[in-house]
């Protein structure tokens, strides 16, 4: 007898005060639930994402739909009321868009063709645009060059171009910078409002970007990580407390392996090498490097641990193998095999398991039962996947 046929379905849980879960109310949500109606098919959703308080998901059609806090317009809807449903991007209807970058309250996308544009709060200089905030997605014209790769921090983006340039903008990181080097000129990629080549990486070609709360990363396409701004929880595995210009890290704190994918969260760092192993370093607070503390130890050698070795990159090895990564502000989704892993952050539930305690090791999450992850998603607070499953309501 021939199994049930399975049928796509899209979970999102945790933090929802502006309805960035596409569920129609603004409750937390503890547990998965499935959006019950998202405007196009899932089976052709190709990439899901959030920020602050929103949420984006990208078709393998270029389109893109948004839901969640709207108040500057981050959603690009031309208009600056939340939406607790998963909505189409029209102001986007003849743009292919092919990744998405959510900041606390913009949002950065890019196009086939290499363009870049953004929505949202510009009051940092995020969107790199001369207006103060726009509600409809604007091309940054600045960026002359062909763009392969976006991110997008707290109040700071990122891009990087064909032929392996860097470019910031967004004013997010500067105080701490001045603070740091007080009375001495910054590096003008740290302050600029409009798109600005970042220094210090002119022999290499960058492939990806990431970017934290104030700092930011780039991967080489010879697997080399460079990171800069602030190191203030050890997240730039550096001693200093604010790195000014791209600093590598040598591949010998990697077993002397090649990165292949890199991931940020607000303060902590993840990276997959070319054997697949998973390190993790920076801030652990919330639990969000996976590594569990065993009850009993006593709190001289806890303080030393958590003062000494949060800057050094560790491999989990319970993440070899990992097949997706996604990173919220302090918590974490991996998908490996058929199962999916949360950890970290759990105070609105987006770890998924029913609780708000933080989980301090990669867990699988029970409530999906036997639904099969495809794609997974975080946004600050809120976790989303898209899975297979023969049921509709992710029973047993």
């Amino acid at each position: 007898m021939a199994g049930k046929p399975e049928v796509e379905l899209l979970l999102t849980w945790g933090a929802n005060s502006y309805g960035q879960l596409g569920l129609g109310h603004k409750n937390d949500v503890l547990l998965p639930q499935a959006v019950e109606e998202f405007p196009v098919s899932l089976v052709s959703i190709r990439s899901i994402t959030g920020g602050g308080g929103h949420s984006a998901v990208l078709t393998d059609t270029g389109e893109l739909f948004v839901c969640g806090q709207n108040k500057v317009g981050q959603l690009g809807l031309n208009h600056t009321t939340d939406v607790t449903h998963f909505t189409f991007c029209a102001a986007l209807t003849n743009r292919h868009v092919v990744q998405v970058a959510c900041g606390w309250d913009f949002t950065v996308m890019l196009t086939g063709d290499g363009q870049v544009l953004s929505c949202g709060s510009n009051s940092f200089g995020q969107l790199g645009l001369p207006q103060k905030s726009c509600a409809v997605p604007q091309l940054i014209e600045a960026l002359t060059e062909k763009i392969v790769h976006v991110a997008a921090g707290l109040r700071h983006a990122l891009a990087a171009t064909e032929g392996g340039q860097v470019f910031q903008w967004g004013t997010g990181m500067a105080s701490q910078a001045k603070r740091a080097f007080p009375g001495k000129p910054v590096s003008l990629f740290l302050t600029a409002e409009e798109p600005c080549i970042v220094t210090g990486l002119e022999n290499i070609k960058v492939k990806n970007v990431a970017a934290g709360s104030y700092h930011s990363v780039s991967l080489t396409d010879e697997g080399v990580l460079y990171v800069w701004g602030s190191n203030k929880h050890g997240q730039l595995a550096s001693k200093e407390a604010f790195v000014a210009k791209p600093q590598k890290i040598e591949a010998s704190v990697f077993s002397g392996e090649r990165i292949d994918e890199v991931w940020s969260g607000w303060t902590h760092v993840v990276v997959q090498t070319e054997t697949t192993k998973v390190f993790l370093w920076g801030r652990a607070d919330y639990g969000q490097l996976g590594r569990s503390i065993q009850e009993g130890q006593v709190r001289e050698l806890l303080d030393t641990f958590a003062r000494h070795s949060y800057n050094i990159p560790f491999s989990l090895p319970c993440l070899k193998g990992a097949s997706q990564i996604a990173c919220g502000s302090e918590h974490n989704l991996a998908v490996l095999g058929s199962q999916c892993y949360s950890w970290g952050w759990n105070e609105h539930g987006m770890c998924g398991d029913g609780t708000e305690t933080n989980v301090h090791s990669p867990k699988t999450i029970g409530a999906l039962h036997s639904a099969k992850p495809v794609l997974i998603g975080c946004g600050a607070g809120h976790s989303m996947m898209l899975c297979r499953t023969t049921s509709q309501t992710l029973q047993t």
